[in-house]
């Protein structure tokens, strides 16, 4: 942990690399300024201001792509400067990871000295992770919502506002409305209504204060599409739609409806069943991955989720035994490979040759749709991301049928009383007979 540390530490201080410049961070306080009304951000004779902005000078076309709802709380960190905004979001990304950490160790019951070891091993580890690097060099929210998400779904069901943090993510980034048929389908009616609720007024609000834009956004199709981007195949997109559209396919399109349909029903069935049979951890991670494989863009930084993976598989291979606990560990380290950080110049980097920071999805040519003509050892390093997604979503799956199998065939209550009755009547020093 210490060593992850002092890592973060040099990134912070070099000034290139991981904290080159936060672009996605400029672009949330650019429409913070244009909720405000600053010119020359602000243009009223727009027909919507806040989608109708080009982008930061040096990244004009990249553009706000969220719900108007994600604007408004720039609109007062707007106030600070840009280097300023981004201390502090970096110090609250990274405060994330423990803290996400920390309560999945809570969840699984463990006792506080295991979860703080948990805690510190999970999150060296993330913190080299691609996802979390990313996240935080882009100054993007993933991680706020993460945490946000996870610390709502882990609530006692008791609690009358469960489900709002759902409700508020959703209305920053659409991802998290996976979870609302989750809570549906693991009878959570009252958490899924308010997250529902949640997210609706997230809408009103948005309208209010932006109404052409929230026009433009829920009737005329934007937040189908975010504000045009339409290069689905770039590198960085690590979803099914993404796999489908680097093949050239004429027919991705409707190729990917009717697999992400499949995936989905199949993903929250899993989720619900693993949730049901009293592993609600494991239930998360699965609705999550769902989301992320079924949702038509799924960078990379929105892989955060997957630190989630490492303290559950971790703890299960603890409880295991055998080939059991040699299988979960094997999947602990092949999830910690995929997603990791490596060195830049084995991606022939120049800008940060020294850096550590590319995942392995960064290996084969990006960009200018060079993702077309990927073929062997690139198309499984370039879709890393997502066929580790779904190798891990299978693995569940089976899982979830397993565990149903004992729902449908349980043991003889009567052969498991007289069982128990008979280890009852033996006497405390009396050896077991055996046959």
């Amino acid at each position: 942990m210490c060593l992850v540390a002092a890592w973060y530490w040099r990134m912070a201080l070099q000034g290139q690399g991981i904290k080159s410049f936060p672009v996605d961070l400029n672009v949330y306080r650019d429409a913070g300024l244009i909720v405000r009304h600053v010119r020359p951000f602000y243009r009223g004779r727009r027909l919507s201001p806040l989608y109708d902005w080009p982008g930061p000078p040096h990244y004009r076309g990249l553009k706000f792509t969220y719900p108007p709802f994600a604007a408004l709380p720039f609109a007062l960190l707007s106030h600070l400067r840009l280097v300023t905004l981004d201390r502090w979001f970096s110090a609250a990304d990274v405060l994330a990871v423990p803290t996400t950490i920390w309560i999945t160790g809570r969840e699984l019951g463990l006792a506080v000295e295991r979860r703080v070891g948990l805690t510190l091993l999970g999150t060296a580890v993330a913190l080299a992770s691609e996802p979390v690097l990313r996240t935080i060099s882009l100054g993007q929210v993933d991680l706020l919502l993460l945490v946000l998400v996870v610390w709502d779904v882990c609530q006692p069901d008791r609690r009358w506002w469960k489900g709002a943090g759902i409700g508020i993510a959703a209305g920053i980034k659409l991802v998290p409305l996976i979870f609302i048929p989750y809570l549906l389908l693991t009878r959570r009616y009252r958490q899924a209504a308010v997250a529902s609720g949640t997210f609706a007024l997230t809408v009103v609000i948005g309208w209010v204060a932006l109404p052409r834009d929230s026009n433009r956004w829920w009737l005329h199709g934007v937040f189908i599409r975010g504000s045009g981007f339409s290069d689905d195949m770039y590198a960085g997109n690590q979803s099914l739609l993404a796999i489908l559209a680097r093949t050239g396919s004429s027919s991705w399109h409707a190729e990917w409806e009717a697999v992400a349909v499949v995936v989905a029903i199949a993903g929250l069935v899993t989720a619900a069943v693993i949730d049901r049979a009293g592993h609600r951890v494991l239930g998360v991670l699965t609705c999550a991955l769902t989301g992320l494989l079924v949702s038509p863009i799924s960078w990379d930084h929105h892989w955060v989720w997957i630190i989630l993976a490492l303290p559950v598989l971790i703890y299960y291979a603890i409880q295991a035994r055998g080939l059991m606990r040699q299988a979960l560990l094997g999947s602990a380290s092949f999830i910690v490979a995929v997603f990791a950080a490596w060195p830049t110049w084995l991606w022939d980097e120049t800008y940060d040759p020294t850096g550590w920071n590319w995942g392995l999805i960064w290996a084969p040519p990006a960009g200018h749709q060079r993702e077309r003509s990927w073929h062997g050892f690139q198309l499984l390093v370039g879709n890393a991301y997502v066929l580790a997604g779904i190798v891990l979503l299978i693995a569940l799956m089976a899982i979830a049928a397993a565990m149903q199998g004992l729902r449908e065939h349980p043991p003889d209550p009567t052969a498991r009383a007289e069982g128990l009755a008979g280890r009852q009547a033996q006497a405390p020093g009396e050896a077991t007979p055996t046959g």
